[in-house]
């Protein structure tokens, strides 16, 4: 399993980052990115952590690590300005929470994530097809979920995609143990949400290639 969206106690996370790292590894991961969330408030301590204990980590387990952050709940005219800012403390994966329809995101998140580079829109929502469009040409990935609530727009994210060529990963956004899933869970997901049998290992390959980029630099 490859999983670009993961959460430590650093946010709201259950986990600090090494067990979180251990559990995962035990779990049958080949890659993570820890990715809590931030804001304008917290982003200048939580990355610089996450960098930092992903350094010392690296050493001692057999997987891919990248540190990341999901700039979450910021009004859209601030997110490329954050997305400057967290790529300036190291973080390598950005993730723009995206328009999920389990929270009251602002109107024109999505859009704005896109436009600032992010490499990942996490739970899109009901994403337009302009957006999904743009996402596409942008090389900025749309997000397959199993996290409950986030996960009830799966279908229309992976039919959007499909029609407009915006790449897909698959992502758990782990807050605790039990929201770790294997590779054949992952499958199973990506099947219920309408991708066909072809499509589901370029799913996968589509985050291996960001893992294998980001954990590189």
């Amino acid at each position: 399993m490859i999983d670009l969206h993961m959460h430590t106690l650093l946010s709201d996370g259950v986990l600090l980052p090494a067990e979180l790292v251990q559990r995962a590894y035990n779990a049958g991961y080949r890659a993570l990115a820890l990715t809590d969330h931030v804001d304008m408030s917290n982003i200048d301590f939580v990355i610089p952590r996450i960098t930092g204990a992903i350094h010392k980590l690296r050493p001692y387990f057999p997987l891919t690590l990248v540190p990341g952050a999901e700039i979450t709940h910021v009004p859209p005219k601030l997110i490329a300005e954050m997305v400057g800012k967290a790529r300036a403390l190291g973080a390598k994966i950005i993730v723009v929470h995206g328009e999920t329809l389990a929270e009251p995101v602002a109107p024109g998140t999505n859009r704005a994530g896109i436009e600032a580079g992010a490499d990942i829109i996490s739970h899109p929502g009901l994403i337009s097809r302009e957006d999904a469009l743009m996402a596409g040409k942008r090389g900025v990935m749309l997000e397959i979920t199993s996290r409950k609530g986030h996960n009830i727009s799966n279908g229309h994210v992976a039919k959007i995609a499909g029609e407009t060529g915006a790449a897909l990963v698959i992502n758990t956004d782990s807050h605790a143990p039990e929201d770790l899933i294997t590779l054949e869970r992952a499958r199973t997901i990506l099947r219920a949400a309408g991708i066909a049998e072809e499509d589901i290992r370029s799913v996968i390959e589509n985050s291996e290639k960001l893992a294998d980029k980001m954990g590189r630099d």
